[in-house]
């Protein structure tokens, strides 16, 4: 009788996530959303003219806003995401989480502390700036 519950077992758990040092998360819906309100709380402290808050603040938006719209269901969140399985979605906010926190203790919106060295910005004989597309 073991030998039969064990494959429904499986079925209803998965037991790996077949990538090493990615365990797995038996709830990580709950767990996704938690870290993606984290991120938009620290993401409220960075002046709202920033292109990261900006960028982030939308890509996290949308990002909680498909989870919510889930209502549990981790394989819809994993289709419409489309960046893996759930376990690697949820890796990727925790590291967004902690690149938002050190972009507020850097202050990477300010001015820089010194000017730049003349020709710091070219590269192939173009100006690189933040304001400026090519």
């Amino acid at each position: 009788m073991f030998r039969l519950t064990r494959p429904l077992l499986y079925a209803v758990r998965k037991p790996t996530t077949g990538i090493t040092g990615l365990r797995v998360h038996h709830d990580p819906l709950p767990e996704l959303k938690k870290t993606y309100e984290a991120t938009l709380q620290t993401l409220s402290a960075i002046p709202q003219s920033s292109v990261y808050r900006q960028g982030t603040e939308a890509l996290t938006l949308h990002k909680l806003k498909v989870v919510e719209k889930a209502n549990g269901n981790v394989a819809a969140v994993e289709e419409v995401l489309d960046e893996g399985q759930i376990e690697e979605v949820l890796d990727v906010a925790q590291d967004e989480l902690s690149l938002a926190n050190k972009m507020l203790e850097w202050k990477a919106w300010e001015p820089l502390e010194e000017k730049p060295q003349p020709g710091q910005w070219q590269y192939f004989g173009k100006e690189a700036t933040a304001s400026t597309s090519s």
